[in-house]
């Protein structure tokens, strides 16, 4: 144990201190800050202040026009975010496009553009236009204007009989719940639709990218070092002090480290960012609330994120402890790296559908599951037996894998010369016994 101890030591820091770590965790900083503050710096570029900005149209019509009446009472919803100043649009009405003040503030940019209005021609709202310098009609202003003008809409045609209440209410959004059937055809108790909280979505998101992002980065320090240690006859010194047994358990270990270090980084650079004054209120923005987290991803994603790591690391030692040469290791680990690739792609393209077939058997499978039962646990339906069931098929699957690849290694590690085949490999294991 005191061997491994010093192996361990010596492998976090000599990674730590490597130019690669240091420039890898740097840009992954930055990008993730640069991230984060884009919506800030495109607010300093544009000299927008934050404030509520206040957009004034002018709204052409005859006096006494019921269309033009209605269309600058309009009072729009509150927004969600009532803490957040909201833009607005001011309505102004004019007798003609030739209105002195109209061109003025044409003119001196105080008003953006002016509506006019087609002959009427039935019930409703007649054609309307958007007369503006530039030709176009800000995002904003024209759900304004494509909101205010449906409400006006439906006012002109049911007129006197319906309430405003009544009329907010036709554009009120439909709830739809759901029914369980029982084995006997009866239908069971209702069960009302309960979307997932977005919070989850987005920490599963950046949890499956930072797991598969650090296993794979890790996974190739690992052999790498191995291979590198082995090409030049360092090993050969190596295995004189310390068991091949002790060495590898050390390097995967140790490496581990490395690798929660790196996420330490980069979850503290997230939390930095967020304290910022102008991200305040960057989670409100997006309509994310941290107290609607699911606590059980962090849990389960930890023990997930390190079941998975060592099962991909001793595949990636073992793998390393077989190859000679540096040039030869990348196609040795293709078959395991298109492995991590499907353990990835699979849940990235199921977090709309976490439910799915695929995704349960993936779930199961121990070179899958970690982020696959990941994605479940936070955005799925899952229960607790199924997410017991699929660590104990990991944990299984990792000693096993412990056992092959420390055999593999002790094996491989003082083979030289051309890649072993399997079943030279197969020969040389049977002589030594864990």
């Amino acid at each position: 144990m005191n061997k491994m101890g010093t192996i361990i030591g010596f492998t976090f820091k000599n990674k730590v201190r490597t130019k690669s770590f240091t420039i890898t965790t740097l840009i992954l900083v930055l990008l993730i800050s640069i991230g984060m503050n884009i919506p800030y710096m495109i607010k300093v570029f544009q000299g927008d202040d934050g404030a509520a900005k206040t957009t004034q149209i002018g709204v052409v019509a005859e006096q006494g026009n019921r269309v033009a009446g209605l269309l600058t009472a309009f009072t729009p919803p509150a927004p969600a975010n009532a803490d957040k100043a909201a833009d607005k649009v001011l309505l102004t009405p004019y007798a003609s496009a030739d209105d002195a003040a109209l061109k003025k503030g044409l003119d001196d940019g105080t008003i953006e553009g002016y509506l006019t209005f087609a002959a009427q021609a039935g019930d409703g709202v007649p054609p309307v236009t958007y007369h503006s310098k530039d030709g176009e009609l800000n995002g904003d202003v024209q759900t304004y204007l494509q909101n205010a003008l449906q409400q006006v809409n439906t006012q002109l045609i049911v007129g006197d009989k319906l309430t405003q209440e009544q009329v907010a209410a036709m554009f009120a959004p439909v709830s739809i719940g759901t029914q369980q059937i029982t084995t006997d055809g009866t239908a069971g108790a209702d069960m009302p639709e309960k979307p997932k909280p977005i919070i989850n979505y987005v920490i599963v998101y950046a949890l499956l990218f930072l797991f598969f992002m650090s296993i794979m980065m890790t996974g190739n320090m690992i052999s790498a070092e191995v291979t590198s240690e082995k090409s030049s006859r360092i090993m050969e010194i190596l295995i004189t002090s310390a068991s091949p047994l002790t060495q590898m358990f050390g390097k995967v270990i140790g490496i581990f480290l490395v690798g929660l270090l790196q996420i330490a980084i980069i979850t503290a650079s997230v939390a930095v960012n967020l304290m910022l004054p102008h991200n305040a209120s960057i989670l409100s923005d997006f309509n994310l609330d941290l107290g609607q987290l699911n606590v059980g991803i962090l849990a389960y994603g930890l023990i997930l994120y390190i079941l998975g790591y060592f099962l991909y690391a001793l595949m990636y030692a073992a793998v390393g402890s077989i190859v000679s040469r540096t040039e030869d290791l990348g196609q040795a680990l293709m078959p395991v790296l298109m492995l991590g690739l499907v353990s990835f792609y699979i849940p990235m393209f199921s977090i709309s559908a976490p439910d799915t077939m695929l995704i349960k058997v993936a779930s199961y499978i121990p070179f899958t599951s970690p982020l696959s039962m990941l994605l479940r646990i936070g955005v799925g339906e899952v229960a607790f037996w199924e997410i017991a069931v699929s660590l104990v098929i990991l944990l299984v699957t990792t000693f096993v894998m412990g056992w092959l690849a420390a055999k593999i290694y002790r094996t491989g590690v003082l083979m030289y010369g051309k890649r072993p085949s399997i079943k030279e490999i197969r020969k040389a294991m049977k002589a030594y016994k864990i």
